[in-house]
């Protein structure tokens, strides 16, 4: 059987961290993958994990450069002879790798976005460009092509795609929020955008987008997201005739049900995502979705068939596509129905189970990275 220790973070909200628990969860119950965890020992996930049978190591390192977490986890891998350590944050990786110098196990990396890897940035080597990392794990093949243009002086194939995917059953027992609060007019066609405040997010075309809109179109944007309400933002929308019909709601811990109450959702993004999980989780509520063509959404659907896929940075067309779908019902029940069908069959938990298992069938048929056990740091 292959040993595997996992170091990641899951002290955060339940679904920002359900799909990679629940791909660990899936790993182990193969038969073929010890999996052990080490991680907080209080989170939600630490007792899911404990509750299917998986050994939880209550720790993670409290900083990037942490002699006392190298120290621990080198210790850990020596006394319980893992094959693979798997290291899924920054914390995780800087002091994963110091640990596992000199050691026999197979060091692997997670890389979930695009951008900020260079191989001529010396700080990359700390973390995924080092020569002690044996595999990257990558969230989409968008993040492993930019992995295989910086790895240039190691040989090809470290990084591989394994898909975070999700489960329609997650999605199944979501309630329909009350959006009585916003105050939408009955004719009110209502999309939503779930979004943090970051540049990537291509906020500000999508609200040039608003602008362009009829004046006696009823469509609605309800922003859901912390930040979003800047002043260049509102800058944007000062002088539109379209200005009441975008609502900023904030942060909100219910963004699912929210989005699940409106008629459709949009996503702007213009660079740097891997796989958006607002797209996800919106293609898996079954709602009509349009979203930007940026290598993050490569696959994720079929244009016109499954979702709206426009280019991004272009205002007119997703002003067109936010049209089409108001003024045509049949289109939304067409695209709700495909998206969900297609997303809920090609981005499952089993499939990424899959694709993780076989890459740790492949390392431990490799010829071990160094046979020494010394136990010093």
């Amino acid at each position: 059987m292959i040993k595997a220790l996992m170091i990641s973070s899951y002290n955060d909200v339940f679904n920002a961290v359900r799909p990679e628990g629940e791909l660990l969860i899936g790993l182990h119950r193969t038969g073929e993958v010890q999996v052990d965890v080490m991680t907080q020992g209080h989170t939600e996930y630490a007792q899911r994990f404990r509750a299917a049978g998986m050994y939880v190591i209550d720790f993670h390192p409290g900083k990037k450069f942490d002699t006392a977490a190298v120290r621990f986890i080198r210790q850990t891998v020596i006394e319980r002879q893992y094959h693979i350590l798997h290291l899924f944050n920054n914390k995780a990786i800087i002091n994963g790798i110091r640990a596992a110098w000199h050691l026999p196990v197979k060091v692997v990396t997670y890389r979930g976005y695009t951008g900020n890897i260079h191989w001529w940035d010396p700080t990359n080597y700390l973390t995924h460009l080092n020569p002690r990392v044996d595999k990257i794990t990558c969230l989409a093949d968008s993040v492993k092509e930019v992995l295989d243009k910086n790895l240039i002086f190691r040989k090809p194939g470290i990084p591989i795609t394994v898909n975070k995917g999700h489960h329609a059953d997650w999605y199944a027992n979501i309630q329909t929020a009350d959006l009585s609060e916003f105050h939408f007019p009955p004719e009110a066609f209502k999309i939503s955008c779930v979004a943090n405040a970051r540049r990537m997010k291509g906020i500000p075309y999508l609200l040039q987008a608003m602008t362009l809109l009829p004046p006696d179109a009823p469509i609605y944007l309800l922003l859901i997201g912390k930040g979003l309400d800047t002043k260049a933002h509102l800058n944007i929308l000062k002088n539109s005739t379209n200005k009441a019909n975008v609502i900023f709601a904030g942060f909100r811990t219910n963004a699912l049900e929210l989005v699940k109450a409106c008629d459709a959702t949009i996503s702007a993004s213009i660079f740097g995502e891997a796989t958006p999980k607002a797209v996800l989780e919106a293609l898996f509520l079954g709602k009509p979705t349009i979203y930007t063509r940026i290598p993050g959404t490569n696959g994720m659907g079929v244009p016109g068939e499954t979702a709206l896929i426009v280019p991004p940075r272009d205002a007119p067309a997703l002003a067109r596509a936010m049209e089409e779908l108001w003024k045509n019902p049949g289109k939304r029940e067409q695209l709700g129905n495909a998206g969900f069908q297609y997303i809920s069959t090609h981005f499952t938990t089993e499939r990424s189970v899959r694709e993780l298992l076989a890459v740790y069938r492949g390392l431990v048929t490799e010829r071990p990275t160094d046979q020494a056990t010394d136990k010093t740091t």
